[in-house]
């Protein structure tokens, strides 16, 4: 089939649409196919997943099963990566991550890549969703999609369009954000419109690929240094008794040239803290040194040793140590009101004052029991927030700002609360600023 063909098919919805990964970005990405009338076959290597999406459950809060058992009679999900070649699109959502020695991971994709080579087949589009540094689909997908005979622009199209998803957010969705796309040559480019033409409301057409994949890491940089410098910013106004969320709430009712940023204890999730090492790694090899990218990743990063810090200050002023203080740590997710642990700043919160000798315990609704994680380990549930138990805390540290929680109800039982999220904004005798 040429790519003509694959243009119809995408253009008149009776396409197939393989999602490759059916996580955070797969997932809703799936159901908006759905919606949208194709039929959809969802591929993913954990094998719980099929069965749950067929049973109309869910296992991301902040998807309803509802939106999933709506769904269930547009989409197959399956372990089976051979039936691949049933596609006409592969849109693949796989991780990114950093190495040990926070170097890009890229074998997730390539991985992935290499899994669907045998089953492709001309009148296919392959698009790369995962965030990366510029040159991946250039360098590494194409030579493995053209390995199978394949001519890329004319068998079979090959874009890159990065994913823009922004879990729990109930402003935008996977159809209001606008998609970047970017081809390996002008036809697939204009396979790749099509791809998301009929399930978004505006796709925004690059260049190149080079150009797709150096858009989203400009976008997670933009908003790491952003964050770095408020950070920066929190530690200056900290040392001269100034509170930065009011600083910040003041600058921001200039109507031009000042976008707020928030600081916390840390940077979360599965961009802001990897993507600009994506850019900073691959610069090195046109020997370019990012130092302001670097600069940025070393202020937040330094976040949560800060805040243990004020934490250990805030008990010495009621004369404890951190040793063997009962400490509550409130929030686990990377971010408010969804249940995503990646990079969540407040386990490295919980791991180094869990080292300096305190005894942890932590309250989330939305992660009921510590989850398995690569880099920290807690044989922990989540524990209920009542007066009485927050009584029982020498320290409450807010550390994830959901809404659930009664922050009054915390303000009027707790001994001391260090808040790194600005959640208090009057002055009390209990609270300490972090």
């Amino acid at each position: 089939m040429s790519l003509d063909s694959l243009l119809s098919k995408l253009n008149d919805k009776s396409a197939v649409i393989g999602i490759v990964g059916l996580g955070y970005v797969g997932l809703p990405l799936l159901l908006r196919y759905v919606e949208a009338g194709y039929r959809v076959l969802g591929l993913d290597i954990d094998p719980d997943k099929p069965g749950k999406l067929h049973r109309g459950e869910t296992y991301i809060k902040h998807i309803p099963a509802a939106a999933i058992a709506a769904a269930r009679h547009g989409f197959e999900a399956t372990t089976d990566f051979a039936r691949a070649r049933e596609a006409d699109a592969l849109i693949l959502c796989v991780p990114t991550p950093l190495d040990d020695h926070r170097e890009p991971d890229l074998s997730f994709v390539l991985g992935t890549t290499d899994s669907l080579v045998p089953h492709l087949r001309p009148g296919q589009v392959v698009s790369l969703e995962s965030t990366t540094y510029p040159g991946t689909t250039d360098e590494e997908l194409l030579p493995r999609v053209e390995s199978t005979g394949l001519k890329v622009g004319r068998d079979i199209a090959l874009v890159f369009s990065p994913e823009r998803e922004d879990p729990g957010n109930p402003d935008f969705t996977t159809r209001t954000i606008p998609k970047v796309v970017g081809g390996v040559t002008p036809a697939c480019l204009e396979v790749g419109r099509a791809l998301y033409g009929q399930v978004i409301d505006r796709v925004v057409p690059v260049s190149s690929t080079r150009a797709a994949e150096m858009t989203k890491l400009l976008e997670n940089i933009h908003r790491a240094v952003n964050i770095g410098l408020v950070n920066e910013m929190k530690i200056v106004a900290d040392r001269m008794a100034i509170d930065i969320h009011e600083v910040i709430r003041a600058a921001a009712t200039k109507p031009f040239g000042f976008v707020p940023y928030w600081p916390g204890p840390g940077l979360g999730g599965h961009c802001i803290p990897i993507d600009p090492f994506y850019l900073t790694w691959k610069a090195r090899e046109y020997g370019i040194n990012t130092r302001f990218i670097e600069l940025a990743g070393e202020v937040n990063s330094h976040m949560p040793h800060w805040v243990v810090g004020k934490v250990a200050d805030a008990l010495n002023e009621h004369r404890k140590s951190v040793k063997g203080s009962r400490i509550l740590v409130l929030g686990i997710a990377y971010k408010k009101n969804i249940d995503d642990m990646r990079e969540s700043p407040a386990v490295e919160l919980m791991a180094q004052l869990r080292d300096k000798g305190a005894l942890i315990d932590y309250a989330d609704p939305f992660v009921p029991t510590f989850p398995k994680m690569r880099a920290h380990r807690f044989d922990l549930a989540s524990v209920p927030v009542t007066a009485e138990t927050l009584a029982a805390y020498d320290c409450v540290l807010v550390a994830t700002d959901h809404d659930v929680f009664d922050y009054e109800l915390i303000r009027r039982h707790a001994q001391l609360i260090v808040d790194t999220r600005g959640v208090y904004l009057e002055p009390a005798a209990n609270v300490v600023k972090a």
